[in-house]
C-alpha cells in the first residue's frame, strides 16, 4: 500500500511539469482589412496560442518556471474567403541570474507571411511534410527561438533547433510561398536561418554565450566582469561583420539588443568600453543614437 501511494503521488507530481517550451502571447490585428471584428480572427488567436504553448516541441522538460517567453503579433493586411496576407512581429526573451530582468534574444519582423486557414481547422505540425504554410511559419520561429534561447545557456545549445528549422525550410521551399527560397531577398526566413547554420557566422554562437551567460548572468556577482565579458562578445561579432557587413542576422541581433546594450553601459562600474563604441557604430549604425548615450 505505501508503494501505491508514493507511484500515485509520484504520478501526480510529474504532471506538475510541462514538456511545452514556450509561454506564447498571440495577438492580431485585423484593422486594415475592414473586417477588424470577424469571429474568425478571434478563433485564429485561440488556437495559434493554444498550438504552439501546449506542443512540446523537443524532447527535453521544462518545469512552468522555464517557459521561454515570447510573443507574435500578426498583422493581416489582406483577408479574402480563405487567404490571410500581412506580416508577424515575433519577440522573445530569457531571464537573467539573480534578477527580475528579462533579456530579449530574438526581434524579427517577418514581412513574408501569407497562408490560408478555414475556421477551426486543426494546426497540425509534421516535420516531414507542407502541409500549411501558417504551422510552418510558426514552427520555424518557434525552433529559431528555443535555439536562440539554448545559444545563450551552452556552447553551441542551440545547433540541434536551428538544423531542425533548416528541415523545414527545406521542405516548405516546395511550395510557392515566400520566405522560404534563396530568390526571396535578404531579410527572409531562408536567409537568416542560413546564417544560424552557417560556418561563416560561426562566432554568433559563441557571443550569444558570452553576452548573456557570461555576461548578464554574472552581473550580480561581479559587474565589472561582466560588462567586460559583454565588451569581448561584441567584439566576438565584429568578426562576422568584417567578412559580411551589415548581415541580416546582425541587425536582428542589434534590433533585439540596442537599448538593453545602452542601459548597461548608461551606469555602474567602468570599464574601458573605447573599443565596444567603435564596433557598435561600425556594426550597427543605423542604432548611433543609443551608442551615443553610452558613457565613457
Amino acid at each position: 500500500m505505501r508503494n501505491y501511494f508514493l507511484l500515485f503521488s509520484l504520478f501526480f507530481a510529474s504532471l506538475s511539469i510541462h514538456s511545452q517550451e514556450l509561454n506564447c502571447t498571440i495577438s492580431i490585428d485585423a484593422v486594415q482589412t475592414g473586417q477588424p471584428n470577424l469571429q474568425v480572427f478571434r478563433t485564429l488567436e485561440q488556437q495559434l496560442t493554444e498550438f504552439i504553448n501546449n506542443t512540446s516541441w523537443t524532447d527535453k522538460v521544462f518545469l512552468n518556471q522555464e517557459r521561454i517567453d515570447c510573443n507574435m503579433s500578426i498583422i493581416i493586411n489582406e483577408f479574402e474567403s480563405d487567404f490571410f496576407s500581412g506580416s508577424i512581429q515575433i519577440q522573445a526573451s530569457r531571464p537573467i541570474f539573480e534578477s527580475v530582468y528579462d533579456s530579449p534574444i530574438y526581434n524579427y519582423n517577418d514581412r513574408q507571411f501569407s497562408f490560408t486557414y478555414n475556421e477551426f481547422e486543426p494546426l497540425n505540425f509534421n516535420i516531414n511534410s507542407f502541409d500549411s504554410n501558417l504551422v510552418s511559419v510558426i514552427a520555424f520561429h518557434v525552433y529559431t527561438i528555443i535555439g536562440l534561447d539554448a545559444d545563450t545557456f551552452a556552447p553551441d545549445g542551440g545547433e540541434v533547433y536551428f538544423d531542425t528549422a533548416k528541415q523545414i525550410v527545406n521542405t516548405a521551399a516546395s511550395s510557392s510561398y515566400l520566405g522560404w527560397h534563396s530568390s526571396d531577398g535578404n531579410q527572409s526566413r531562408y536567409r537568416y536561418n542560413d546564417a544560424l547554420v552557417s560556418q561563416v557566422y560561426r562566432e554568433f554562437h559563441t557571443a550569444m554565450y558570452e553576452y548573456h551567460r557570461l555576461g548578464l548572468d554574472q552581473m550580480t556577482k561581479n559587474p565589472s566582469d561582466a560588462k567586460n565579458n559583454i565588451v569581448k562578445s561584441i567584439a566576438t561579432l565584429k568578426g562576422i561583420n568584417d567578412r559580411r557587413p551589415n548581415s541580416y542576422l546582425l541587425r536582428t541581433f542589434f534590433d533585439a539588443k540596442a537599448d538593453e546594450i545602452q542601459s548597461i553601459f548608461s551606469g555602474g562600474p567602468s570599464v574601458d568600453i573605447t573599443s565596444l563604441v567603435n564596433n557598435l557604430n561600425r556594426m550597427a549604425p543605423t542604432k548611433r543614437s543609443n551608442w551615443n548615450e553610452i558613457k565613457y
